[in-house]
């Protein structure tokens, strides 16, 4: 079977002293946000390699594989749906979306998100109803809430901001420390495009955000409007 031995070469890689410094990173410890993940200490580019090798599992099989318990064989199994994605035509694309959102529970980590949010979601619904994004805005799901934000990525490089400023504004009062890193990260890709329209949404929420949120948002202003945001001092500005 091709998946026994695609997991039989993976664990050719695995490093348990990695494994050890990755799940310390990837905070799995006790009430930590991915506690209970176990990495098996294998590289990225490995991963990637592997997925262009494995590119024609079937997509059952990838699925399967997005279920594991081991951190990068769901990494891995993502990967392959988004080469799949790329090559497939819209009713296959469409499947691959759907059966991303259906098994969202195994996306469960932040690299996981924001490795292939943008590829799989972002882009099947560049020219469709986006709906979906503000159903998972609103999940009480960590993970979909962030799949939500970063999805937008992907209208976001085509000058495209409307859904990730009002994803911004819905997730603005967000509990979560990761949420209010990519609602910033996500903010500060606005600005990179458009800084008027990034500081539109910063005067009117820049009171009230999360500090971690306005500081990923800011970060590559110059350093006297940067310290005037996060100083109150919006009228110098």
């Amino acid at each position: 079977m091709v998946i026994k031995k695609l997991k039989a070469e993976l664990r050719k890689y695995s490093d348990k002293e990695k494994s050890k410094i990755l799940q310390r990173f990837f905070k799995t410890g006790p009430g930590e946000y991915a506690q209970g993940d176990i990495f098996l200490g294998i590289n990225a580019p490995v991963l990637r390699t592997l997925a262009k090798r494995y590119k024609c599992l079937a997509l059952n099989q990838a699925l399967r594989l997005l279920k594991s318990r081991f951190h990068e064989e769901r990494l891995l199994a993502l990967l392959i749906l988004m080469l799949k994605y790329r090559g497939a035509d819209l009713p296959g694309q469409e499947k691959i979306y759907k059966e991303y959102l259906n098994h969202s529970k195994y996306i469960n980590n932040w690299d996981l998100v924001d490795v292939t949010a943008k590829h799989i979601v972002g882009d099947f619904l560049k020219d469709k109803n986006r709906e979906d994004l503000y159903k998972l805005a609103r999940s009480d799901s960590l993970w979909e809430r962030r799949i939500a934000i970063v999805s937008t990525a992907y209208f976001i490089g085509n000058n495209d901001f409307k859904d990730t400023l009002k994803i911004a504004e819905a997730l603005i009062c967000d509990k979560h420390d990761l949420i209010h890193k990519a609602v910033g990260w996500m903010l500060r890709e606005v600005g990179k495009r458009d800084m008027d329209c990034e500081e539109m949404f910063l005067k009117k929420y820049c009171a009230i955000m999360p500090r971690t949120m306005l500081r990923y948002a800011i970060e590559k202003f110059p350093e006297g409007k940067r310290q005037a945001y996060l100083k109150g001092y919006l009228g110098i500005i």
